[in-house]
């Protein structure tokens, strides 16, 4: 068996590449989806048949799509290429927001909008992402895909009331089909070839694994609880551009000046309760309490939305808490999810959280035009405390990462015993290795692994 003990090296010119352009891939898609959640509400008085529900049906119905594609497109990816499937998605991304840009209707907005997240290149961007990258990288890699998604969101939040001032919302939808093409253009011209496309259980979905995968009740808590963060998200932004102009007296050209000073105060604030919940090993603690400043957000909106002092204060309380579950929540997946079984868990994950997003707006949306703008603050604090409850009964999770080692061909009984001598070394929590992909899938305490000892077991194995 062969693999390098210096996984400190630095990345090469292809890895360093594929990280780049595929999270600008990323980060240009969720900026065009997300671009419209800040204003929409505000400019959709000028499409006909609007009504509260249609419009959050038309902000949401991304989600839907999102759900339902995602994961066939990471299989038929593995069939028919990663590079071709992504192009599809980007032109189907492309199509819908064309759809969207020239339609009059709301109801042609819901169709491009659904267009839009039929689209859906999310998992088949990982999967070549794990093409590309070398065993000892790929959590590089994966790193600065996701934080190129959370940019995305807090560039959406400021770009999005910029150019709706000056272009309206068909504006907006022009400007996501170039981002679409632009995507396409990195993807033929930036993005690396790779050697080959294989299954990688670390980034790939695998259908057998489904069952395990949902009958695992922490991954399941975990599943709910991005379910629920979406909902409010995209339910609060039904309603929550026109308390802003309509109570808090801000017009639309000037919501930019809010969104930005929340974010930017918003990051700063979740930057210690990061390196509590990582470095000092309080992620529970810290995902209870990012839950509940969510739920004190929720709460607060319902009490001061017509007050622009409280408005903001209470933004900057709901991002806090937003962004760092966004932060938390895929860490603690990587570390309650078995090794193997990673990839599938976090397709799970991923699909949970669009179709929170798609509930989140029709619910949104109803409650609105039913029961007016608290309604929708109390919905979400009421789904926020609900998930507190779920989530206290959670089992502190192990402060774990994951390692993975490239091996030769072994046969089964050889792959065995090496589980095994694996697992006897110290440090290392659980073991999985794959003969049909030559790969060990480790589970890893890093403040507690003798990496010597691991590495001259690799290095052993490979003379025998």
């Amino acid at each position: 068996m062969s693999a390098k003990s210096n996984d400190q090296d630095k990345m090469n010119e292809v890895e360093k590449t594929a990280a780049v352009s595929l999270a600008a891939i990323f980060a240009m898609r969720m900026i065009g989806l997300f671009m419209i959640l800040p204003v929409f509400s505000l400019y959709a008085s000028e499409l006909s048949g609007s009504t509260p529900f249609l419009i959050g049906l038309a902000i949401s119905a991304y989600g839907l799509t999102q759900a339902i594609f995602q994961i066939p497109f990471g299989l038929m990816s593995d069939r028919f290429g990663r590079k071709r499937m992504i192009l599809i998605g980007l032109a189907l991304f492309a199509a819908g927001s064309v759809v969207a840009a020239l339609s009059s209707s709301i109801e042609g907005v819901i169709v491009g909008r659904a267009l839009q997240g039929s689209g859906a290149i999310a998992a088949a961007v990982m999967a070549l992402a794990a093409d590309l990258t070398r065993e000892e990288h790929r959590t590089k890699v994966m790193a600065t895909i996701g934080i190129s998604i959370g940019l995305a969101f807090g560039i959406s939040m400021v770009l999005g009331p910029v150019i709706s001032q000056w272009s309206g919302l068909s504006g907006l939808f022009w400007l996501t089909m170039l981002l679409a093409f632009g995507g396409m253009l990195v993807v033929l011209f930036f993005v690396p070839n790779p050697v080959q496309s294989t299954l990688h259980r670390d980034a790939g979905t695998i259908p057998a694994q489904f069952s395990s995968v949902l009958k695992h009740a922490e991954l399941l808590r975990l599943d709910f609880g991005i379910f629920i963060l979406h909902l409010v998200l995209t339910a609060g932004f039904v309603v929550l551009p026109l308390s802003l102009r309509d109570e808090g007296g801000v017009i639309p050209a000037d919501h930019w000046l809010v969104y930005l000073p929340v974010m930017v105060v918003a990051v700063i604030a979740m930057v210690p309760l990061v390196i509590m919940a990582e470095k000092k090993r309080k992620m529970k603690g810290v995902f209870l309490t990012a839950i509940t400043l969510v739920i004190l957000a929720e709460l607060g909106f319902m009490q001061f939305h017509a007050n622009l002092t409280g408005l903001v204060l209470f933004m900057i309380v709901f991002f806090t808490g937003f962004n760092l579950l966004e932060a938390v929540l895929p860490s603690m997946i990587s570390k309650v999810a078995p090794p193997e079984s990673k990839g599938t868990a976090m397709g799970v994950y991923s699909s949970s959280q669009f179709l929170g997003a798609f509930v989140g707006g029709i619910s949104g949306g109803y409650l609105y035009g039913e029961q007016g703008i608290s309604a929708v603050f109390l919905l979400c604090a009421v789904v926020m405390t609900v998930w507190l409850l779920v989530a206290s009964s959670m089992k502190p999770p192990r402060h774990l990462s994951s390692l993975l080692l490239k091996t030769e061909q072994l046969s089964d009984h050889q792959a065995k015993l090496l589980e095994k001598e694996l697992l006897a070394v110290f440090g290392v929590v659980e073991a999985s290795l794959q003969t049909e992909e030559s790969v060990a899938y480790l589970k890893v305490d890093n403040d507690q692994l003798e990496r010597e000892k691991l590495f001259a077991l690799v290095n052993k194995s490979d003379t025998v």
